[in-house]
């Protein structure tokens, strides 16, 4: 007897299901865990279902249809070991139902096709019944339907396997990119750090560079200072001497001449009686003449002479005009004569050097043309003009006359108060150090405007024979022999007294203002005191309290306020308006604008350009 033993190349146990059955079950048995297995089969999800019974086998056949046929019975036995009686009894009814010889194949071997499945031993019965042949045939499906589950679990795991592997190696790349770039951005980063790093040494190497050159700059601003002032005192004891030899000369003068007086005395005393009788008569007659003088400018010019109450006011004799304190004409007096012996010394210094110094006052006045209000222009200007008066190509001495001329001359073309608060700027810092310069830019304006002395100038026939001289008098310009307009005079007049007011307010840190703000505060009370009330002192007072109005509250307070509280209630209202149309309303309008001022209290308010700019508007377009 044969039997034919199966055996799988799949795995025995798929899912809790095991491949081989136990050998004892009962056919029942073996069909019920048959179609549990197509249950299990066609519900999991973990494999597609490669085969579906459609109807179910026909296990039973009628006895007709083994008749007259012969063939193999198939036997596969659970074991080794020889069917027992009760398959021989089973046999022996089955017996009519098979007919035919019965084979023993032993040790045939019985191979498929596929190449998935293994060899199947294939053993021969001499006799098979028709449930052992169902069981056999059950078995062969069941193990090409597990063998086919696995097959499709395997491939799809590879499946998974190869999706995962691509899955893994997309995220290694990722990585990677994520490295280099992380790597790019970490280099970028500190080459970054390091210009910036670069960047803040060269800013802090420069910085302390220009603290050096700072320091420098100062250390030899002192030297030159020192030197100034030693040449100063120098300059003002070689005065002193030539002023002591020249009253030296004098008193002798003086002396000889009253020797000679005395030996003329007898002869005068029989004339005295006549003269001192000749002149009183005509002492009152210039009295009467200049009171007529007086009232006929009225009526002509338009000049009222009303004014404040004057508390001092040198009268030499009675055809003296001129109305000014004492304190005001001494300081003029002794400026104008500074800056007459320093003209005279430089026409002398010309003459013996044969040379004009026009080039060189060219230079000084391109200096002062390009002054702007910035805090490093005025610097540099000042600087800039200190070296050029300083310069050994010119003497020293006309430097400072061509310094002043070109300052006063320059004023009358600045109209903003920028300019004209860094001009006085740069006056104070070179006059800090050449203190020579200062006397002689105050006697250059007093000499072009009346006013900054202060003092004022009456209109009377016996004095001016022509109303022109008069004009002359009082700072009018002549231009190709006519005398310019009201308009022009009084625009003149204005910007003077704005510079004037500008030099006496001017406060610079480590630097003297050697006609500073107690001048500026001495010229105001000298004004209220001595100066008549008209169009001309009116434009004046309005122009220096426009300039220096603010610093001189700012020092006084209270005082200053009282002295405007006189000007609002005496010289406002001896204000009178008369004369031509075009006077009465040049009055009129500085009139209110000196009210409008004290009213508004713009004198509490900073004026416009009175701080320097840290740098030119112009820079932040570039």
């Amino acid at each position: 007897m044969g039997a034919v033993k199966l055996e799988l190349r799949s795995p025995q146990n798929v899912n809790g299901i095991a491949a081989d059955p136990q050998p004892d079950w009962s056919f029942d048995n073996l069909l019920s865990e048959l179609d549990a297995i197509d249950e299990k089969l066609n519900v999991t999800l973990d494999f597609p279902v490669p085969f579906t019974k459609t109807q179910p086998r026909k296990l039973r056949a009628s006895k007709d249809s083994y008749r007259g046929t012969r063939g193999f019975v198939m036997h596969v036995p659970d074991n080794e070991i020889d069917y027992t009686d009760n398959d021989s009894e089973e046999e022996a009814d089955h017996s009519t139902m098979v007919s035919g010889r019965r084979f023993a194949c032993d040790e045939l071997y019985i191979s498929d096709d596929s190449e998935n499945e293994m060899p199947l031993q294939c053993h021969l019965m001499d006799k098979v019944g028709l449930a052992e042949g169902a069981l056999h045939e059950l078995t062969h499906e069941l193990q090409l339907s597990v063998s086919e589950e696995v097959r499709s679990k395997i491939s799809c795991l590879e499946t998974k396997l190869v999706n995962e592997s691509e899955k893994f190696a997309s995220s290694i790349t990722k990585v990677d990119r994520d490295r280099e770039l992380q790597q790019e951005r970490e280099r970028k980063f500190d080459l970054q750090y390091q210009r910036t790093i670069a960047e803040a040494l060269d800013n802090h190497l420069t910085a302390v560079q220009r603290d050096h050159e700072h320091i420098s700059q100062q250390e030899e601003r002192r030297i030159r200072d020192d030197a100034a002032r030693e040449e100063a005192k120098r300059k003002e004891k070689a005065l002193q001497e030539e002023k002591l030899r020249q009253e030296k000369i004098k008193a002798e003068e003086e002396a000889r001449l009253k020797a000679e007086m005395a030996e003329r005395a007898k002869a005068a005393a029989e004339k005295q009686a006549a003269e001192e009788a000749a002149a009183k008569r005509a002492a009152e007659t210039l009295r009467n003449t200049a009171q007529n003088a007086a009232q006929d400018s009225k009526k002509t010019l338009g000049l009222p002479s009303s004014g404040l109450d004057v508390k001092k006011e040198v009268q030499s004799s009675a055809r003296n005009v001129i109305r000014a304190s004492e304190n005001a004409l001494e300081l003029e007096k002794r400026r104008q004569q500074i800056y007459e012996e320093l003209s005279a010394k430089n026409k002398d210094l010309k003459v013996r050097a044969n040379q004009d110094y026009h080039r060189h006052g060219q230079h000084i006045g391109r200096q002062i043309k390009t002054i702007s209000a910035t805090v490093e222009n005025v610097r540099t200007r000042a600087e800039e003009l200190v070296k050029l008066i300083s310069s050994p190509g010119c003497p020293e001495s006309i430097s400072i006359q061509l310094f002043a001329e070109k300052i006063v001359s320059n004023c009358t073309n600045q109209r903003s108060s920028n300019a004209i608060f860094a001009t006085s700027r740069v006056i104070v810092l070179v006059t800090s150090k050449i203190p020579l310069a200062m006397d002689v830019l105050i006697a250059e304006l007093n000499r072009v405007c009346i006013y900054t002395v202060p003092k004022h100038i009456s209109y009377s026939e016996d004095e001016f024979k022509t109303k022109d001289a008069y004009f002359k008098a009082i700072g009018y310009e002549e231009e190709n022999g006519k005398i310019e307009s009201i308009d022009d005079y009084v625009e003149r007049l204005s910007c003077y007294m704005k510079l004037y007011g500008a030099i006496v307010q001017t406060e610079v840190g480590g630097f003297q203002n050697l006609h500073g703000l107690r001048e500026g505060w001495a010229w105001l009370a000298r004004f209220l005191n001595s100066l008549p009330a008209n169009l001309y002192t009116a434009v004046a007072l309005h122009s220096f309290l426009e300039m220096a109005g603010f610093t001189l509250y700012r020092r006084y307070k209270n005082q200053f306020e009282k002295l405007l509280h006189i000007v609002a209630r005496d010289f406002l209202n001896a204000l009178k308006e008369g004369g031509s149309e075009s006077w009465s309303a040049k009055l009129s309008k500085v009139k209110m604008s000196i009210r409008d001022y004290i009213e508004s209290n713009q004198f509490r308010k900073e004026p416009e350009g009175l701080q320097l700019r840290g740098h030119l508007e112009s820079n932040d377009f570039y």
